[in-house]
């Protein structure tokens, strides 16, 4: 998994409550266990018509926010169903922070498992982000993990809350398997115990 410590890009507003993981990647394309590949599809029915062409007023259609890198939504992002492919296409497209007031937890703890940060903020603070994000292509938004800071454009500062285990993961680029990689010396020695005390098994 790749390291989160500062990221420092395009914002894309996305002011919309309840955007559902439905609406991040549509059913039909869960068929696949492959990481890469769904960021073609990611807000499927929002980007594209019913013949492939693009919507033209859809945020990350507007060249402004093609290479969009923060999504800055609307309360309960990610709710609907428990889809791991929801936070995999997004980090396809190139997302790799969403900033809202609130989101559904299954999502929440997928985005950390798969190198994205989502950040709750107060709906006061996401206003003015909002409205930051809203400036375009030439209004850059940093997020220091390190110091967990969001800073506007024009240089406002807003401080956030993260778990110190989260964002230890985040920092190191550990995903479950890497966790368990850490382990790896203690689960050889275990390994080679065992052997030794039942060399039957």
């Amino acid at each position: 998994m790749e390291k989160f410590t500062t990221l420092t890009g395009v914002a894309a507003p996305m002011p919309l409550v309840n955007i559902d993981t439905d609406m991040i990647i549509p059913k039909q394309f869960l068929k696949t266990i492959q990481r890469s590949g769904l960021g073609k599809n990611l807000f499927d029915e929002m980007r594209y018509t019913q013949d492939g062409k693009e919507i033209p007023d859809f945020v990350l259609n507007q060249p402004a926010y093609r290479k969009a890198e923060i999504i800055v939504a609307g309360d309960n992002f990610g709710c609907g169903s428990s889809r791991e492919h929801a936070p995999w296409a997004l980090l396809d497209f190139g997302i790799r922070c969403v900033i809202s007031t609130s989101f559904a937890d299954i999502f929440y703890n997928n985005c950390f498992k798969n190198g994205i940060l989502p950040i709750v903020m107060p709906p006061e603070v996401v206003d003015v982000l909002m409205a930051d994000a809203r400036k375009g292509a030439n209004a850059r938004m940093t997020v220091d993990l390190e110091t967990q800071t969001v800073t506007t454009s024009d240089g406002q500062t807003f401080g956030f809350e993260v778990d110190p285990f989260r964002k230890h993961c985040l920092l190191n680029g550990l995903d479950d398997i890497g966790l368990s990689l850490e382990k790896v010396a203690a689960i050889d020695a275990y390994e080679a115990k065992a052997g030794a005390s039942r060399p039957w098994v």
